[in-house]
């Protein structure tokens, strides 16, 4: 997979593919501007090389029609601020008047579309819709790994109708990392995965099972793994249906030396709530009425110690209900863990990553993935169709 440096861009019309679907309040501001931020490197760049910049994204989910909460003028002023340079707000991302705004641009300058997804086509992979997107532009350059799992027309569509295509850097440092931590990682390697369902992550946990030396197992999906193996759970969630599936699992893992852990204590409540009453009981010991939403002290320092000889530790979702302070302490641990410790750190998904900007450790991570959905298609083994796209159009 090129990536932009590897192309002559001086001068020419980009097309580049962000991912800006940034979080808002209520009055239309952004609350985080990471997304924004982790594309600044290839922006730049390509501002370096006077190239003319056209920036496409999405922002929520507007069903295929024009839905003004959603416009991307929000992002097209935080980027406009963090680059010192004006940004002009296309009022569409196709049509005559898109086209005569790309026509006019200068060297240096960068313009951005409106919201890809205000048209279905968008989501329906349309060809034409990919045409068209395409005719604006010499080169695309695709730097949204959050959305690189989609085959949606502006990631997998433009690259056939380009001569020139490639990664920006963004993407490519998330493949890079991704490689280190799965494809060929310092061992031994150790998987976290916590999270509310084992159906999500099934997958995934099947993959890493095959490549990890240990793996540790926290959050609401540990609940299945425990009433698998004959643990009273009380009224946690758990998933049925995927008993056997946890006890196959357990049984694979103990087959190829894989060392699992599962909490050996938990924090209980009589119900989900933040003033819920609390304990700390034994994983043998749930009380009938109560649920699990967090792991207890004694599970923390054991997976803490798992983690002692670690070169490479994954990890992808929370250990408990960490939205609510009282069942926040087992993954705030476990960041603070990850944070101290020597190892190449790679984390993924939505909720993690909150947990670990709400602990001030995001500087002591390695690398944290921008996708939780493309970090978890990774761990699952398959590859990414944004990505695909790219090799297919340099094998030409």
């Amino acid at each position: 997979m090129k990536n932009i440096r590897d192309l002559d861009i001086k001068g020419k019309k980009l097309l580049i593919r962000v991912d800006f679907n940034v979080p808002l309040d209520e009055h239309g501001n952004i609350t985080d501007d990471i997304r924004i931020r982790g594309v600044l490197p290839t922006i730049n760049y390509a501002l370096d090389e006077n190239a003319r910049v056209i920036i496409i994204s999405h922002m929520g989910r507007p069903k295929g029609r024009r839905v003004e909460e959603f416009s991307m003028a929000p992002a097209a002023k935080r980027l406009s601020r963090l680059i010192g340079k004006d940004v002009k707000l296309a009022d569409d991302c196709i049509g005559p008047e898109v086209q005569a705004m790309v026509a006019a641009m200068q060297p240096g300058e960068v313009i951005m579309l409106e919201n890809l997804r205000f048209h279905p086509e968008e989501q329906a992979n349309d060809e034409n819709f990919s045409r068209e997107l395409a005719a604006l532009a010499d080169v695309y350059i695709n730097d949204a790994f959050a959305v690189a799992h989609r085959a949606h027309a502006s990631v997998v569509g433009i690259p056939p109708f380009m001569k020139e295509a490639a990664a920006g850097f963004l993407l490519q440092k998330e493949m890079d990392y991704f490689h280190r931590s799965v494809g060929n990682p310092m061992r031994p390697l150790v998987a976290i995965v916590g999270g509310a369902k084992v159906s999500s992550k099934l997958g995934a946990l099947r993959n890493l099972m095959e490549r990890v030396d240990k793996m540790i197992i926290g959050g609401a999906m540990a609940n299945t793994f425990l009433k698998s193996l004959g643990y009273g759970v009380g009224q946690s969630k758990i998933e049925d249906e995927l008993l056997a599936t946890a006890r196959e699992l357990v049984a694979q893992a103990g087959k190829q030396g894989v060392k699992l852990y599962l909490p050996v204590d938990c924090i209980v409540a009589d119900k989900f709530d933040a003033r819920a009453e609390t304990k700390r009981v034994t994983s043998q010991e749930v009380p009938e009425e109560w649920m699990i939403l967090d792991i207890g002290p004694a599970t923390t320092l054991l997976f803490s110690e798992a983690l002692d000889d670690a070169k490479t530790i994954i990890w992808n979702g929370p250990m408990g209900a960490f939205e609510m302070d009282a069942f926040s302490r087992g993954t705030l641990a476990m960041v603070q863990r990850l944070a101290s410790s020597h190892a190449l750190t790679i984390v993924g998904g939505g909720d993690t990553d909150v947990a670990i900007h709400r602990a001030g450790e995001s500087n002591n991570i390695s690398y944290i993935s921008t996708g939780g959905g493309a970090f978890l298609m990774l761990m699952e083994g398959k590859e990414l169709p944004g990505v695909t796209a790219l090799q297919e159009h340099n094998r030409k």
